[in-house]
């Protein structure tokens, strides 16, 4: 089989706690040429899966900070392995956390401004779209997602702020309907209004919506968080097609 017509292989990491793995799961099937397999906290390897998914949900209780113990899981350091290989790995929710809890993302998340758990849909316009987790959308694309999150509030010192904005890594925003960035689009008062980031190698990515939850069309939402698998599975592909 040619490498590009293989189907694309997701581990889904499963933390005792975590609550939105099935979801992810169920969300990589509805896509063909590419399925899902569940991988332990206790795991020490990546099972040889071409990208990573750190689900939503409250690992390990969120005792101390979210994330803050997932990142101590014997898998993390298999997945820091894997993202220092360019290895694909997106953080969804709590997995945005733990990213930033493991350094593997900048910054920090912290309780909503309004100090409330928030869940309802946000519209999120595409800051950058030449990255492997956006490439299906154009920039200024406005993706309607759910959130559902405690502690979605982003936070980063003023310097690597002006680095991140500079190299492009800020790549999801909160908006409105227009496509502005407004204070009432913004559900948790993140730093100008930012939803989703990428390190500075643009193969790790964290953001605080649930694109598993918006896949299906059938949604009330729609099926927007598509575009963000789809353009993991393309980018997975092509990669392989280069290397054969």
């Amino acid at each position: 089989m040619s490498p590009a017509h293989r189907p694309v292989r997701f581990g889904v990491v499963v933390f005792p706690g975590s609550n939105c793995d099935t979801d992810a799961h169920h969300a990589i099937g509805t896509f063909p040429g590419a399925g899902a397999q569940f991988l332990w906290h206790k795991d020490t390897d990546l099972a040889g899966v071409d990208a990573v998914i750190l689900p939503g949900g409250f690992s390990y209780g969120d005792y101390l900070r979210c994330g803050a113990i997932a990142r101590f899981s014997p898998i993390m350091q298999a997945v820091r392995d894997f993202a220092a290989d360019g290895g694909l790995v997106i953080g969804i929710c709590n997995g945005f956390q733990t990213l930033v809890e493991s350094g593997l993302l900048p910054g920090g998340l912290l309780r909503n401004m309004g100090l409330k758990f928030v869940c309802r849909y946000v519209n999120l316009r595409v800051e950058n779209a030449d990255t492997p987790f956006t490439s299906t959308c154009d920039e200024g694309d406005l993706l309607r997602i759910i959130v559902k999150h405690n502690e979605g509030n982003y936070a980063v010192d003023a310097e690597t702020l002006a680095r991140m904005n500079a190299n492009g890594q800020i790549v999801l925003r909160y908006a409105d309907a227009s496509g502005a960035l407004t204070d009432e689009a913004n559900p948790n008062g993140a730093v100008e209004n930012i939803a989703g980031i990428c390190n500075d190698t643009f193969n790790v990515f964290g953001m605080m919506p649930h694109p598993e939850n918006s896949v299906e069309a059938a949604m009330a939402g729609g099926a927007d968080g598509r575009r963000i698998f789809q353009s993991m599975i393309d980018t997975v592909l092509q990669r392989a097609e280069v290397a054969s």
